[in-house]
């Protein structure tokens, strides 16, 4: 920011001495001194003049409650080194005298401090402990004053631990089941939140839903792309639209700051992997107005996965995503943003269970016929403006077309149990959504209570279309099995399918804030929802209409110190994209009550959450154990226990940890076997815990090293419950070196190379992750 003696925006306002006679209520978050101070001046009504070199690099704690304009400005430079001083004009800044030999009382705020005021919700995440989010309100908001379960993961956790897919980062966090059917080298983005599938409902970009295809077209997330990742558990309907009764993950881009720090890198590995990424940018004008920033990853890499013949499976990945932000002025800034994301696999991914249920080595395609080509691009944009009287405008809009080109076989077993048959399938999927939220935001208050009001309005539109052809090919032996044959590509067309779906939805949001210790949050939602389902081939047309009305209501206690128990009652509503034999299956509704406690001071980098629920949903997508067909089920229960600890302990140890009790129970079911049974593959306990130590401290040079545990109970491998996996547990390790500018790292997943298979299903079974090794070098600027 950049202020070249002249006052603020605020300086425009009429300043009365009424007005610096009584208090207001305030609630600014922590962030820029001169971004505070600004927003304190619009709100209070009182003109500020501010040099440059004044308020450059500088932070505050922020401001909530009711303050008179003194304390108020003299809250927010604690520790600045200045104080308010008024003149006939207004108030301007006036620095401390230090004394002598000696620094300017609290002219250095202690460390622990600086890190919480420079976090804000879209932002770098500073360290492992995120205090604040709007994932979970979809305003700047303490994440110890949200009525429900958030868990934020930043950057730098993620390349500490040496993450490198989406489903890696969630797979330490309470409440997530990740890959259901094991190490798939397409790297989809495969979640389960509280025990269900979020496939079709999970996926949002920096708060915008990201919808997938009828069938195997999903999302793919380049985890390098992302500033921090953040899980809302539970109901996210009231704000989400989409949002399902498990919750949602939410995707923060990278975008331009001028705080961000610039890096090339490249990685080497198992598998002959070979990667090489960057991330830069900076400002294009001496003023800092227009700033820019460029992501980008190129990987070739084979997989743990082989077939019989020894020949091993490749992914190739291109991702490119270049985003431009322009400070139109002091109160408005528009980010252009895009996306370009490229993925090339062998779809071959489970093995053969033989016709007598054992396991076998054996891939029912050919490495010379299946393979999955996925493309996406995505363009967009995020503009916010600051109104005079303190009120917020934001509105995101981005748009974005999937492709997908499947060859995978699909075998089933003849007469004799050594011959399996096949048959080739060419599937095309491809979606086309635009996605439009728009809200305005800010605080009101009366009789000694504050209101922080939201209203918006969301547009989400998408355009699935799936062809398939088919055609029996060559039957493998699997005595004797034989691969790197020509299978021919089919041509006779089964599928021909179209399915346009239409959501627009206004909401509402009142955070309330009475006093010092309470906080209530309630939140509605009128949705309207049109699906129409298009099978050209067969000539079938169907389409429905709905409409819903959700909410949530959640209220808190701020015992003081960080302590916050809290209680939230939330219904969620989610127009079902599946298919079932040219029929729109119905909407999916839920409900969910959750108790939790969180312990997050604002002066220490630690965060202690607990949380304990009661879930139903109705309408439940399952699948048919033979080909895989989806279908509606009736009513599932969900209830859990998740805990979550981060702690920054010392300036040289860090943990997280993690613990999730499951128990689901299918209360009624199409399926009559699976009536009182739990989902399949689905882990009744998870648990998680690592340890990071730094010999010279957090990001100074020399050695660090961290190592951890992850826990999956166990899963049933079929819907009468007649089989299971036992609960596995494997280790993971990291080393680092800081030299400089210089980052070396060797990551190890699976340390003592752990044997387990996540399940078997469909005919198949689904091995677990191979250790995997990966050795990166950074040189950062």
């Amino acid at each position: 920011m950049q202020f070249k003696h002249i006052p603020l925006a605020a300086m425009m306002l009429c300043a009365s001495a009424a007005i610096h006679a009584q208090n207001k209520q305030f609630d600014i978050p922590a962030g820029p001194l001169g971004e505070a101070l600004n927003r304190f001046a619009q709100q209070s009504g009182v003109a500020i003049v501010v040099e440059a070199n004044q308020v450059q690099g500088l932070l505050s704690p922020g401001l909530t409650g009711s303050y008179g304009v003194d304390e108020g400005f003299n809250t927010l430079l604690r520790g600045s080194g200045y104080a308010i001083d008024k003149t006939t004009a207004g108030y301007r800044l006036v620095a401390i005298p230090k004394p002598a030999g000696g620094m300017a009382p609290d002219s250095v705020l202690p460390a622990v401090s600086v890190k919480a005021a420079s976090e804000h919700a879209d932002g770098p995440v500073p360290g492992v402990v995120a205090k604040r989010s709007a994932t979970g309100t979809k305003t700047d908001t303490a994440i110890v004053e949200v009525p429900q379960s958030i868990s934020v993961i930043g950057a730098r956790e993620i390349d500490d631990k040496g993450m490198v897919t989406l489903t890696d980062a969630l797979a330490q966090t309470p409440g997530v089941a990740v890959n259901p059917f094991g190490f798939d080298s397409r790297a989809p983005d495969w979640v389960m939140l509280r025990g269900f599938d979020g496939w079709y409902t999970s996926s949002y970009r920096d708060g915008l839903a990201q919808n997938v295809g009828i069938t195997f077209l999903g999302v793919q997330t380049e985890i390098y792309g992302l500033e921090r990742l953040e899980v809302l558990r539970g109901p996210a309907s009231v704000l989400f639209g989409k949002g399902d009764v498990g919750g949602v993950v939410n995707r923060v881009s990278k975008v331009p700051g001028l705080d961000a720090q610039r890096e090339i890198g490249v990685q080497a590995g198992r598998y002959d992997r070979k990667q090489v990424m960057a991330d830069v940018g900076g400002a294009l004008d001496a003023d800092q107005h227009w700033l820019w920033r460029v992501v980008g990853v190129g990987l070739d890499t084979g997989t743990q996965d082989t077939y019989p013949n020894g020949t091993r499976m490749q992914q190739e990945r291109q991702y490119l995503a270049p985003s431009l932000t322009w400070k139109i002025s002091p109160q408005t800034a528009l980010t252009l943003q895009a996306e370009l994301l490229y993925d090339d696999s062998d779809d071959d991914v489970q093995y053969v269970t033989a016709a007598d249920g054992s396991p076998t080595r054996v891939k029912e395609g050919d490495p010379r016929y299946s393979r999955i080509k996925t493309e996406s691009e995505a363009a967009g944009y995020q503009l916010s403006h600051q109104f005079d009287n303190g009120w917020q405008l934001q509105q995101k809009m981005r748009y974005a077309h999937r492709y997908m080109d499947k060859h995978h076989i699909l075998s089933f077993f003849d007469a004799d149990p050594n011959q399996l048959l096949r048959q080739a399938r060419h599937d095309v999927e491809s979606v086309n959504e635009t996605a439009l939220d728009t809200s305005v935001q800010g605080a009101v208050t009366a009789g000694g209570v504050t209101h922080r009001l939201l209203f918006g309005v969301d547009y989400d539109r998408s355009r699935a279309e799936w062809q398939r052809w088919q055609g029996m090919v060559a039957s493998l032996n699997m005595l004797n099995p034989v691969y790197g044959i020509d299978l021919p590509t089919p041509t006779a067309q089964s599928r021909d399918k179209q399915v346009v779906s239409e959501q627009i939805g206004l909401y509402a949001q009142d955070q309330i804030r009475f006093d010092d210790h309470w906080r209530v949050t309630l939140g509605a939602r009128q949705d309207r929802a049109r699906t129409r389902l298009n099978d050209r081939l067969g000539e079938v047309r169907d389409q429905r209409s709905d409409n819903a009305t959700t909410g949530r209501v959640g209220a808190s206690y701020q015992l003081g110190n960080g302590w916050a128990p809290y209680v939230s009652y939330g219904v969620s509503f989610v127009p079902v994209l599946a298919i079932d034999d040219d029929l729109l299956f119905n909407p999916s509704r839920g409900k969910q009550i959750e108790l939790g406690v969180k312990y997050i001071p604002e002066d220490q980098p630690l965060s202690f959450t607990a949380a304990v629920y009661n879930l139903k949903k109705t309408n439940v997508v399952s699948y048919d154990p033979v080909e895989f067909i989806p279908h509606a089920l009736g009513q599932v229960r969900s209830r859990g226990l998740e805990l979550e600890a981060r702690a920054e302990l010392s300036k040289q140890l860090w943990l997280t940890g993690s613990f999730t009790a499951l128990n689901m129970k299918i209360l009624s079911s199409a399926i009559p076997e699976e009536v009182g049974n739990t989902p399949i593959l689905t882990p009744k306990q998870t648990s998680s815990l690592w340890l990071d130590y730094a010999q010279a401290g957090s990001g100074a040079p020399g050695f660090s090293i961290g190592a951890g545990v992850r826990y999956t109970g166990k899963r049933y491998n079929d819907a009468a419950n007649s089989s299971f996996e036992k609960g596995y547990t494997v280790a993971d390790a990291a080393i680092r070196y800081d030299t400089g500018p210089w980052r070396l790292a060797l990551n190890v997943s699976n340390l003592f190379d752990k044997e387990y298979l996540s399940g078997r299903a469909y005919g198949s079974y689904f091995r677990g992750a191979e250790r995997n090794v990966i050795l990166t070098a950074k040189y950062r600027w």
